[in-house]
């Protein structure tokens, strides 16, 4: 694996746009991250307890919190202290994004009402995480991304028919949300700095972005009455997909939605008869008849080792590919040749393995500035830039209010 370094002072094309991020989990964290790889400077206002992200350790490294606090700046806040939220007021002024993710109601609550916000900021973009949204029957119900992968409808989807629903094995709903949040907050910032537009509020539910990533469940249903059925890997749309057990214990991933790419499968593995077979004719039919297909292609794969598949479809051009855990994606050529991981630099492991920006811009590319800070580590910097005087930080400091690392 390569080893790379971070480069605090690669420019990127968000340089000058100031997030105050006050979320906290994965939701808001992979927001800000994205922001900050591309530029943005992300003051992290944390808890004296830090983000939920730093106590997700394993082996005692906070791992969770070094991929997604990465090139941010932390402010570390007693938010119960009488003069905390009056401190945030005054680091407002100035920025062009604010991230939230407490319960809604809760801002207001504290007296940081949009309103306030954007009288304080007129451009400001403010980002309202939740996991049902700032109004409706459940806004007010906690909103962690389990409980939206049930209700949204894709643990009922995923998994197979004779065993309970399945929920996804990493943080979906936030990811996907954090995803669109950064989008959005984009489009926003636009608005402002483009067009002359005034700041808004995004209202970022867990919820909306996760239901609108499953597909057309609800036109499926009206057209046929029936609710997506759990088929394990395999596909209510097309045939042949799935994933077929290799000779050494291995398994391989195949998908051939287009009607020449299922031809092409079956000509590969000898048996070009069954392209014209009335159960494998279209794709409806192959949906219909998917065990039959797949036994077939089961019986082939099975013969050849995970490597001897991969080569002989690839050959054949054949859309099929290993599946792999991270030791094999790690050791893979294609991985290592376009610098999908890299090792950073770092105070717990000597070299922490991260992975790369996923987009890569050709003329304006976004570069990982510095590592997830210390709890408090930037307090007195992010402070004295918006003009707090030295006395007035040491004052803070000593009663509580501000801690610094």
């Amino acid at each position: 694996m390569p080893r790379a370094d971070y480069t605090p002072g690669a420019a990127g094309p968000l340089e000058g746009v100031r997030v105050l991020d006050l979320s906290r989990l994965v939701a808001g964290n992979t927001l800000t991250q994205h922001l900050a790889d591309f530029g943005a400077t992300v003051d992290k206002v944390e808890p004296r307890d830090g983000d939920t992200l730093r106590g997700w350790r394993v082996r005692g490294v906070e791992t969770a919190w070094k991929v997604h606090g990465r090139g941010k700046r932390s402010l570390c806040l007693d938010f119960r202290h009488p003069e905390a939220i009056p401190l945030i007021r005054r680091l407002v002024p100035g920025a062009a994004v604010l991230v939230e993710s407490f319960r809604p109601g809760t801002l207001e609550a504290m007296g940081l009402a949009p309103e306030e916000l954007l009288r304080l900021e007129p451009g400001l973009i403010i980002v309202r995480i939740s996991g049902w949204g700032q109004d409706g029957p459940y806004s007010r119900r906690p909103g962690f991304g389990t409980l939206v992968e049930g209700f949204a409808g894709f643990a009922d989807m995923n998994g197979f028919a004779d065993r309970e629903p399945v929920l996804p094995p990493m943080y979906l709903a936030d990811t996907i949300a954090g995803l669109t949040g950064a989008f959005t907050t984009m489009a926003a910032l636009r608005e402002v700095e483009m067009r002359g537009g005034q700041g808004q509020v995004i209202d970022l539910p867990l919820l909306d972005p996760l239901f609108t990533a499953l597909g057309p469940q609800a036109a499926n249903y009206r057209l046929t009455g029936r609710t997506k059925p759990r088929t394990g890997s395999r596909s209510t749309g097309a045939a042949p997909r799935n994933v077929y057990r290799t000779r050494d214990g291995g398994w391989v991933c195949l998908s051939a939605s287009t009607q020449g790419m299922a031809e092409r499968v079956l000509r590969s593995i000898g048996r070009g008869d069954l392209v014209e077979d009335p159960r494998f004719r279209t794709n409806e039919q192959r949906v219909q008849h998917g065990e039959e297909l797949d036994a077939i292609i089961g019986a082939f794969v099975a013969q050849k080792t995970l490597e001897e598949n991969v080569a002989f479809f690839e050959a054949a051009e054949v859309t099929i590919g290993p599946v792999n855990d991270i030791v094999r994606f790690m050791a893979d050529r294609h991985v290592q040749a376009r610098g999908l991981l890299a090792e950073y630099p770092d105070e717990d492991m000597g070299q922490f393995p991260m992975h790369a920006i996923p987009a890569r811009l050709s003329g304006t590319p976004g570069a990982i500035r510095a590592p997830a800070p210390r709890l408090g580590q930037h307090s007195q910097e992010i402070l004295a830039a918006r003009g707090f005087g030295a006395d007035e930080i040491e004052a803070a400091k000593a009663s509580g209010l501000v801690v610094a690392a």
